[in-house]
């Protein structure tokens, strides 16, 4: 039976006209009306730690003040309060992790930070993509960072800590720990200190899995995911060698993803986080990385898959769901690495446009863009100003996994100049205050030829508050059927509801 359509009021969105140089027919919104429309797919993409600033710098570095992102374009807009609550209780916890978040869109419930598809009493709860797959659509879940990290991890896995992502158990990262330091008993249930690398590799919850993390995985985890029909692109190891090791495994390129043609598909592209673009693209043509997809090529290749074995089970009346995560801007902005934090909200971006082409063409496709948490507070500021934030002891990112993804940045305590992180300034009277920092400084489309990145005369001058997330609402896009309802002020778990809405054509039970 056909699921019935979501009705709606009806919206006519009408884009403003762009400056030249911006992004094109991409950032022409056509006119839209989400009334009565039957919805068949949803596409859920989020800028891990992007705030509204983040929208904004990208816009302005590559478009001008005039111009928009693509995500911008969508008729549907909102905000989306973000916080936690802490552990066994309903006390709010003002800032997020993106375990907490994530599952809080995953499965409607606030949560402790770090708990994975589990409530703030450690109790399970379902995900929307296991809900989704147990009704038959298809499913998928992509992300620049490895698959078994928080964000992708909350819609197909259950943990009561994050870090418990494998490829080995142990007590410090899979246990919480009690007010006396000692961990707490092992639960009943023990899918929840089970390696969120074997929960993935065994319980099929998604048909196409995209991203990082090879590292996490075992040959035998290969096996399983074989056994229930996947095609594994580049291999997860080789039983006769050293387990987790680059000798025995071999990532996932982006020619195997271009070939790949499965019903049930995974590719692991890096051992550990996917490289940041800036960084990718300073490599040598040789570089392993050079051999990674960007997230718009999984966004498409996913798509594409996933719409296929649509129309495979069209006469079930059957679509997909797909989570699509753009992990690194998070992680640049947590090293406050400006470039690099601009750079991956445009390749998050150019993954938007490629959901969006396909929902205009499918007619059918809801599209929700967004994110878990603010990260850093990002700020814009006025030329020749300082800031102060936490100079003494700057927020270091480092990545064992892979090396292309480390940030130790090393600003000096006198403001000096740090080439290194953001090609910034060192201007005005507060250079000699040691509670300051040069800031990033980019040239935009609008400013004259000749301005350079790190000059006085770049328009855009950027700087950090912290190193860490903030409890700021996030934005939220939308576009299709029921694409209206995303247009509010609105609680992360809300997302849930309405998601769930979406597909099923009626309200979720409270779980």
């Amino acid at each position: 039976m056909r699921r019935r359509p979501v009705k709606t009021l009806t919206v006519l969105a009408l884009a403003g006209a762009v400056a030249a140089g911006t992004a094109g027919a991409a950032n022409s919104a056509p006119q839209y009306s989400d009334h009565d429309k039957e919805i068949r797919n949803v596409i859920y993409l989020l800028g891990d730690g992007m705030g509204r600033t983040h929208v904004t710098a990208a816009r302005d570095r590559f478009y001008g003040a005039g111009g928009k992102l693509t995500m911008e374009t969508l008729p549907f807009t909102g905000a989306v309060a973000t916080y936690a609550v802490e552990k066994g209780t309903a006390k709010p916890s003002l800032v997020t992790d993106s375990a907490s978040s994530a599952t809080a869109w995953s499965s409607g419930v606030k949560t402790y930070n770090a708990a994975i598809g589990v409530d703030a009493y450690e109790k399970k709860v379902a995900t929307l993509m296991e809900q989704a797959k147990a009704a038959g659509f298809a499913t998928g879940n992509v992300s620049t960072a490895e698959v078994t990290d928080a964000t992708p991890a909350a819609e197909f896995s259950h943990a009561l800590l994050r870090g418990c992502q494998g490829p080995v158990y142990s007590d410090a990262a899979c246990l919480p720990k009690k007010e006396d330091g000692t961990y707490e008993a092992a639960p009943a249930d023990k899918t929840l200190i089970t390696p969120i690398a074997e929960q993935i590799a065994r319980n099929g919850t998604a048909d196409v899995v995209f991203g990082g993390g090879l590292a996490r995985f075992e040959p035998d985890d290969q096996k399983a995911l074989q056994a229930q029909g996947y095609q594994v692109l580049g291999s997860f190891g080789d039983a006769a060698l050293p387990a987790q090791t680059a000798a025995s495994q071999k990532v996932a390129t982006k020619a195997d993803l271009d070939k790949a043609n499965g019903k049930k598909v995974i590719g692991l592209f890096n051992r550990g986080n996917l490289t940041v673009e800036q960084a990718k693209a300073a490599l040598p043509v040789d570089a392993p990385q050079k051999q990674e997809p960007t997230l718009a090529d999984m966004a498409r290749k996913s798509i594409a898959l996933l719409s296929d074995r649509k129309q495979q089970e069209r006469g079930k009346g059957k679509g997909f769901f797909l989570q699509i995560e753009g992990a690194q801007i998070d992680k640049r902005s947590h090293a406050n690495d400006a470039a690099q934090t601009l750079g991956e909200v445009k390749a998050f971006d150019d993954a938007v446009k490629a959901a969006y082409d396909f929902a205009k063409k499918d007619g059918h496709t809801l599209v929700i863009v967004t994110a878990d948490h603010e990260c850093a507070g990002f700020n814009i500021i006025e030329h020749g100003t300082y800031t102060n934030a936490e100079a003494v002891a700057p927020p270091a990112n480092v990545d064992a996994g892979n090396t292309a993804n480390n940030s130790t940045p090393s600003r000096a305590a006198s403001g000096a100049k740090d080439t290194t992180r953001s090609t910034g300034i060192v201007n005005g009277a507060g250079s000699g205050d040691v509670k300051n920092f040069a800031p990033a400084t980019f040239r935009t489309p609008d400013d004259a030829p000749g301005v350079k990145d790190g000059s006085p005369e770049a328009s855009l001058w950027l700087t950090y508050l912290s190193g860490n997330h903030t409890g700021a609402d996030v934005p939220i896009f939308a576009y299709g059927p029921n694409g209206s309802a995303f247009a509010a002020s609105q609680n992360n778990t809300e997302l849930y509801t309405k998601m769930y809405r979406s597909l099923f054509g009626r309200s979720p039970q409270h779980h």
